[in-house]
């Protein structure tokens, strides 16, 4: 029996093992752990390459830190803890703040965790920084209204010239006939 109780202990200190691993693995995504009250409980690499917090800064504290003080001031933090709850999970894309004071573009999902009884244990919280992509987007866009804006400009142009060709071909003719007259002029005044 104390050999059986061994190898199962054995076999779940292995499968945490393998757990905190895979999630200290991830790189591109901030993986933790918040408690009920939205303490951060756990802390991954990508938490710390995304977000700039080294865990035993973070841990400990509530997780709205992330978020700038118009939306604590708004309770936002609190409504995402609400909403994952009522809904069984919350997603969302807006700014987050670093440790830095920088922002970034985020998606969050926040997962309520409950135990076998329905209670509730905390609330798993998996963010990736999206500011490179919504960056690209915001090119993308600016791009294609300068593509627009071009073949506006293209457009006007032909137009233009078009429509500058007629004049100018009668200028020239005046010009040619003015010319000519005044040649004309001048050899007979300079003759006699």
């Amino acid at each position: 029996m104390e050999q059986q109780l061994f190898r199962v202990n054995e076999e779940l200190r292995e499968s945490e093992e393998k757990s905190r691993l895979l999630i200290d693995g991830v790189k591109d995504y901030a993986i933790l752990m918040l408690n009920p009250e939205g303490i951060v409980m756990s802390w991954n690499e990508g938490a710390e390459r995304i977000k700039g917090y080294k865990s035993g800064e973070i841990i400990g504290r509530h997780f709205s830190a992330f978020y700038d003080r118009e939306s604590i001031s708004k309770g936002f933090p609190q409504y995402e803890l609400r909403k994952a709850q009522e809904v069984g999970r919350f997603e969302d894309e807006g700014w987050r703040i670093r440790k830095d004071g920088t922002a970034f573009w985020a998606n969050v999902v926040i997962t309520p965790i409950y135990n076998g009884k329905k209670r509730l244990l905390g609330y798993s919280k998996v963010t990736r920084d999206l500011t490179e992509r919504r960056r690209n987007e915001e090119l993308m866009h600016k791009n294609s209204e300068l593509i627009k804006i071009n073949n506006e400009l293209d457009n006007f142009v032909y137009a233009a010239s078009h429509d500058l060709k007629a004049p100018i071909t009668n200028l020239e003719a005046c010009c040619r006939r003015w010319r000519k007259t005044w040649r004309m002029t001048y050899r007979n005044t300079r003759c006699c």
